[in-house]
């Protein structure tokens, strides 16, 4: 159950009721592919800095290890040492992602594997099967994500297909919930608004879902390659037609920048790999704007990647340690970057619901946003 707490402006600060504990939103879901976040970071640092919700992805778990090892292993969080929600996607972007492996059809998505060419077949059906399997606190629907340069009247033929695939899968997800031996049987199920950068076939769809009363709202699509305008006039345009009684969540999504102006505009949920793949290359979040740590300006800064901040990385290491660590190719130097990124998203994400919570969202993002652009001196 989501209860919308306080508003500000259009910013919402509500709270997610679920099997796995209570999610405080605005949050930002911590990217762990195959169930770990990449740079060497365990569950036990997820709760360290602050993470609330982890991500998994569908279509990598079913093809190693497999979701039917993962269910007899007693599902994803006793099979990753991790008691608070995790959220699995449908498979639905790597219809987008791989589109040289793949075949779309009625029924569902043919794929050839990337790792080793065997055939694989994902519909509605299978998608939520697998969720299932990996007994996530939050499963996505199976949908297709169509490319930003795509033709009109595909995106048109595509977003009918994905509301057909929307009433498959919370049929489906229904009947899972109810069988004896599903592990989660409290399972919810979150649709995804599709529809490219054109406002008419984003509203259109919108409402259709909307319809539906599922425990939550995704904006796909969006993290594929349009412009940054796009994006915003997108979410004016699409999430006043999306039940603010439900989470809104933007999939992909995005820099401090992308996150503080989607929050203006009603959204609560998101996720990105830029923290840990920037981490992974030495560049790290500041409130001042983003540091390259392999600049040899840094080859004897004693000073933490931030002062004040309270990740493992800042308590203890300075600036001209880690990029030493970076230089010489250790694995604790990317560890770090990785470790302090997180919590610097996570904090940010406080530092909003607080903001609402206090009525001076504007003033906030204001103030975040002139810090994070200035440029390294």
């Amino acid at each position: 159950m989501y209860e919308l707490i306080k508003r500000d402006g259009l910013a919402k600060r509500g709270r997610l009721h679920t099997v796995h504990g209570v999610i405080e939103t605005p949050v930002f879901m911590n990217v762990g592919t195959a169930a770990a976040i990449k740079g060497a970071v365990s569950t036990t640092d997820l709760q360290e800095i602050k993470t609330q919700v982890e991500l998994s992805n569908t279509y990598h778990l079913h093809v190693r290890p497999g979701d039917e090892v993962v269910k007899k292993l007693g599902g994803l969080h006793k099979f990753m040492v991790w008691d608070k929600p995790i959220l699995t996607d449908s498979g639905g972007f790597q219809v987008f992602s791989l589109a040289g492996l793949r075949k779309i059809k009625e029924e569902g998505v043919y794929f050839n594997s990337h790792i080793d060419g065997r055939k694989i077949f994902m519909g509605p059906e299978q998608s939520m099967q697998i969720q299932s399997n990996l007994a996530s606190t939050i499963a996505m629907a199976f949908d297709e994500c169509p490319s930003s340069v795509a033709e009109k009247e595909y995106i048109e033929n595509s977003v009918d297909r994905t509301t057909r695939w929307l009433k498959r899968c919370k049929e489906e997800m229904d009947r899972l919930n109810q069988l004896p031996d599903t592990i989660n049987q409290h399972q919810m199920l979150f649709g995804i608004n599709q529809g490219g950068i054109y406002e008419d076939i984003r509203i259109r769809h919108a409402q259709e879902i909307a319809e539906l009363n599922l425990d939550g709202y995704a904006v796909g699509g969006l993290a594929v390659g349009e412009s940054h305008e796009d994006m915003y006039r997108i979410l004016d345009a699409v999430v006043p037609y999306l039940p603010v009684d439900k989470p809104t969540y933007l999939m992909g999504v995005g820099t401090p920048v992308n996150i503080l102006e989607a929050v203006d505009r009603g959204v609560d949920f998101f996720d990105c790999v830029y923290p840990s793949r920037n981490g992974r290359h030495g560049h790290v979040y500041t409130n001042q704007g983003k540091l390259n740590l392999f600049n040899a300006k840094y080859e004897l800064d004693d000073s933490p990647i931030e002062e004040g901040c309270q990740c493992p990385a800042c308590r203890t290491y300075s600036r001209a340690y880690i990029r030493h660590l970076l230089k010489a190719k250790e694995m604790l130097g990317m560890r770090l970057c990785v470790l302090h990124n997180l919590y610097f998203y996570n904090t940010m994400m406080e530092e909003i619901r607080q903001a609402i919570d206090e009525g001076n969202y504007q003033e906030y993002k204001k103030r975040k946003i002139a810090g994070m652009l200035k440029k390294e001196a």
